[in-house]
């Protein structure tokens, strides 16, 4: 079993910068491939952004694309997700997700494919 612990979050302005941490406990994060997904009030959870096991290969929502970069320390067993450029329909509660893989450079994007998830971290961007 692994434990997943959302921090950074807050209240900022449009235009600002955030860094998202996500420490993982209970087993060593380089085991998992890890996500980022995100829900708004009224809407559905949706893919963020997601990294391999190594680090190596990430992908992103179109929505992020060049503002977002998912990052991970597997000597610190931490992820990361560094926001910049932020605007208010990033407006969320942010989780992080973990899932077992064999392949180290295996990246997932679907959330019912993850088997591990935080309890995540409020982000409001003001306008």
């Amino acid at each position: 079993q692994v434990q997943l612990v959302e921090s950074g979050g807050g209240l900022v302005q449009a235009g600002d910068s955030l860094r998202l941490s996500c420490a993982v406990s209970g087993r060593s994060s380089s085991s998992y491939a890890m996500g980022w997904f995100r829900q708004a009030p009224g809407k559905e959870r949706e893919f963020v952004a997601a990294i391999s096991r190594s680090g190596g290969r990430t992908d992103y929502a179109d929505s992020v694309k060049g503002r977002f970069t998912a990052s991970r320390d597997n000597a610190k067993n931490t992820v990361y997700l560094q926001m910049n450029s932020l605007k208010p329909e990033d407006t969320a509660v942010y989780y992080c997700a973990a899932v077992l893989t064999l392949s180290p450079q295996l990246i997932v994007v679907v959330a019912t494919t993850y088997d591990f998830w935080g309890q995540g971290t409020q982000v409001t961007v003001s306008s």
